[in-house]
């Protein structure tokens, strides 16, 4: 049993479900089920990432779940600081995983690809699908969809770039004991954004990104070549990049890393 407040303490396993986002968001058009209510499945027949894309992972093999909160207290053009705290919480989960692992696989270099995604040595690790319910200025519930990569060894052409913890450390872990490991990190980091840290979370989060104050090359959305240096992000979740133009702002699906 995870050391928490309220996240994890009414939990709903499955063997599978087409999305555990999906039924957390039928358990919200029915009820208000307490505030972090999971809900996880073993397996996920049509698991979703950012921008409609597929998640894909084996069975019994890693962790697919969703965690319900009322977030009331967020003003909607603030929402990304939500997203901040669940990717924080994933780099947090990773740290404390290097720290009672004997990280046979080497050095594990943990960094999170804005918008949300978390890398482990350059491969993705980790998604994060947050669904919104909105009304007037204030966010009312959110569910947090985690899709975490475990256990799995080997991943297809569906899954190019794919890595896991087992392949990052070297080793096998529990899923239940590190769904408890989630839970705590997920509960730390959403009362620490209760708790007014918001700033301090960001300038933690720009500290972890991917390629951050590196040169690099990206694609505009309209396909043009752009070369800069990630400089962080605003309060309201755009990349800033700085480039020969100047410092550039761009929001989710108008940069594409390359």
């Amino acid at each position: 049993m995870a050391n928490t407040l309220f996240v994890g303490k009414v939990y709903h396993c499955f063997d599978e479900l087409p999305s555990t986002n999906d039924y957390a968001v039928e358990m919200l058009a029915k009820s208000r089920p307490p505030e972090g209510t999971v809900v996880r499945a073993a397996s996920q027949s049509a698991g979703r990432g950012q921008f409609g894309s597929r998640w894909i992972a084996t069975a019994d093999k890693n962790l697919t779940l969703s965690v319900i909160f009322y977030p009331v207290w967020l003003e909607v053009g603030r929402q990304f600081d939500l997203s901040i705290a669940v990717a924080l919480a994933l780099h947090d989960l990773v740290a404390d995983c290097a720290e009672v692992t004997a990280n046979r696989g080497g050095e594990v270099v943990a960094t999170v690809k804005w918008p949300n995604d978390l890398y482990l040595n350059n491969l993705k690790a980790a998604g994060i699908l947050i669904q919104n319910s909105l009304s007037g200025q204030q966010i009312q519930s959110s569910v947090v969809g985690i899709g975490l990569n475990v256990n799995q060894l080997e991943f297809g052409a569906e899954a190019p770039g794919a890595t896991s913890l087992a392949l990052a450390f070297g080793q096998q872990f529990d899923l239940d004991a590190l769904a408890d490991q989630l839970f705590e990190c997920l509960e730390r980091r959403y009362l620490q954004l209760k708790s007014g840290h918001a700033a301090a979370m960001r300038d933690t989060y720009t500290a972890h990104l991917a390629r951050f104050g590196k040169l690099a090359d990206f694609e505009r959305a309209d396909g043009t070549h752009l070369q800069g240096a990630i400089e962080g992000v605003t309060a309201a979740g755009q990349l800033i990049v700085r480039s020969e133009r100047g410092q550039e702002l761009f929001s989710v699906k108008e940069l594409r890393f390359r």
